[in-house]
């Protein structure tokens, strides 16, 4: 499958790099590639630099948000929360119609420093925030109760013994994520039921979400 990966950071880094481990056909998307290819500094959390991973990693692409998208059959939204919507405009409303959109970023706001709290809670989501913007998009809110490791490899923790979830509009969408998380090892996935219900698990992901 042509997955489209939005986002850089270490969440975008670790969910790309097992997608094509998987056999996926995987394009990181950024807002500038020559901006994104010229770093040079550790990023916030003390990881080396993109274009080191990205050198690691030949089999990824690396492309604008809009070629990404427009490539893939599926995307994943592993961008920062506070940007997502802004992220999501720039890969293309007509890119992303009709399309599965794994949203896994949560609505964190790091401008107080640690621990972050949430700028959207209680009556609203950033999952539903991006599901209302992008009305034809299938959006499956997943994988935010956990940091980016555990994401992609459960089993590293108490032999995979856990339960994920999935929140969305579309059961034909939240199928087709479902077979995903197995493929990452997670064999017991859970549907809430539809997008709103993602207001409960976003309010237990980890301080430390990247």
């Amino acid at each position: 499958m042509r997955i489209a990966v939005l986002g850089t950071g270490p969440v975008g880094q670790t969910m790309a790099a097992k997608l094509a481990e998987l056999g996926h056909e995987v394009s990181v998307g950024t807002r500038s590639v020559a901006d994104a290819m010229a770093r040079s500094k550790p990023d916030n959390f003390g990881n080396p630099p993109f274009p080191e991973w990205a050198k690691q990693h030949p089999e990824v692409s690396v492309a604008t948000l809009a070629d990404a998208a427009s490539g893939a059959e599926m995307v994943v939204n592993a961008t920062n929360g506070v940007g997502s919507i802004e992220a999501i405009e720039a890969a293309g409303e007509e890119h992303l119609a009709g399309k599965v959109l794994i949203d896994i970023a949560n609505p964190l706001d790091f401008s107080q420093g640690m621990p972050p709290s949430l700028f959207v809670a209680n009556t609203d989501s950033l999952g539903e925030q991006i599901q209302r913007r992008f009305p034809d998009t299938r959006v499956v809110k997943a994988l935010n109760t956990m940091n980016a490791y555990l994401m992609v490899d459960p089993k590293q923790l108490a032999g995979g013994d856990h339960t994920t979830f999935v929140s969305g509009n579309d059961s034909e969408a939240k199928t087709e994520v479902t077979q995903l998380l197995e493929s990452l090892g997670w064999s017991d996935v859970v549907d809430l039921g539809d997008i709103t219900t993602s207001r409960g698990t976003r309010c237990t992901c980890p301080s430390g979400y990247g």
